[in-house]
């Protein structure tokens, strides 16, 4: 069915992680393990883009100031020994909202258990795109249920110079001090649509394609009409862009009871920058699990009716014996009931029964 190089049978539901999946920043277990005021943190944090701008610097990218800052901190002994595989324990302290990670499950499942969906292969895939840290994602309640994670990474210790030379192999592992010391990766708002189109062309999954190779729509492994865009923000907003401009699905989430992020959202919504919004509670019955599951259901239906249509193109209509019948026309020979008479110009025939 289809020339493409992928069946595009799956439904890839997209998360950011921090205020949507969950309603702390994940690095508040990091500033309790060091007994750090969060506030004070993020207040430095936050200030740094006017400090530096104070001191010469053009141009600073605001949303990846926090990792120079956490930096700062190991380098000052205030994060004394932090390292990736603290990180990673630290990420199942993390807090999610109520109906986390069961609904990642039940998504899966109201696939799985519809015979339409299931005979057509139709498969849920859930990723999280976040310019929070990889290795507390991973290390979180969450992990398992996950296909795929973009966000920062860090590094421990780096390549002196030289590290290349022959009789130097050992140098790099022997340069690490054993704790975070460069940022190795960075997602921000604006790169997150590089994720988009790494899910969407299917790099993600298959290597040797490179994000920027040119692809049809019709051999891209998730078409964007097949994703579900969910986060909290208006810093979302060129994710929320792409996937609508393609066709996708859009939903923003606020903390329930907080009137002034259910106002942040709900200009989105007017904005036409999302198609919907809810409380940040993903439990069986709410308004969310509701909308993102009738998302599910309506796009799964569409490749569903997508892919009967192109096999019924394939295959086409199939071959009947034909009948003849008084009064209608059988290649050469009318029948015209009491003679028959040739088209070739041959006289009539008579008939034994003709009064």
């Amino acid at each position: 069915m289809g020339n493409g190089v992928f069946t595009q049978n799956v439904i890839a539901i997209i998360w950011d992680f921090d205020k949507t999946l969950t309603p702390a920043y994940m690095q508040a277990p990091l500033f309790r393990r060091f007994e750090v005021d969060e506030q004070t943190f993020w207040s430095e944090s936050n200030k740094l883009n006017d400090f530096y701008h104070k001191r010469g610097v053009h141009n600073v990218s605001k949303d990846t100031l926090y990792l120079n800052h956490m930096l700062t901190y190991v380098r000052e002994g205030i994060f004394k020994g932090l390292t990736n595989s603290l990180l990673f324990d630290l990420g199942s302290e993390i807090d999610f909202y109520r109906g986390l990670p069961n609904l990642f499950e039940e998504l899966r499942h109201c696939v799985e258990n519809n015979e339409d969906f299931a005979r057509h292969g139709v498969t849920i895939e859930h990723y999280i795109v976040s310019t929070g840290l990889r290795r507390m994602i991973e290390g979180s309640r969450i992990a398992p249920y996950v296909d795929g994670i973009w966000a920062c990474e860090f590094v421990e210790g780096t390549g002196k110079p030289h590290y290349l030379d022959p009789g130097q192999k050992e140098l790099f592992d022997q340069s690490s001090p054993g704790y975070i010391t460069d940022v190795a990766y960075v997602i921000d708002n604006t790169t997150k649509t590089r994720a988009l189109f790494e899910i969407n062309k299917g790099s993600n999954k298959h290597p040797e394609i490179m994000v920027n190779s040119t692809l049809t729509p019709e051999n891209r492994r998730v078409p964007f009409q097949n994703m579900i865009y969910i986060a909290d923000g208006p810093s979302d907003i060129p994710a929320f862009s792409i996937v609508n401009q393609y066709g996708g699905r859009t939903f923003a989430v606020y903390e329930p009871r907080d009137l002034n992020q259910f106002r942040q959202v709900n200009r989105l919504q007017q904005e036409n920058r999302v198609q919907g919004i809810g409380e940040a509670n993903y439990e069986g019955g709410s308004l969310t699990a509701f909308w993102i599951t009738d998302a599910v259901d309506q796009i799964a239906t569409k490749i569903v009716e997508g892919r009967q249509a192109a096999l019924r193109q394939s295959v086409g209509r199939t071959p009947r014996h034909l009948v003849p019948q008084v009064g209608t026309t059988m290649g050469k020979l009318e029948i015209t009931g009491s003679k028959k008479t040739s088209r070739g110009g041959a006289k009539p025939i008579a008939d034994k029964d003709a009064k």
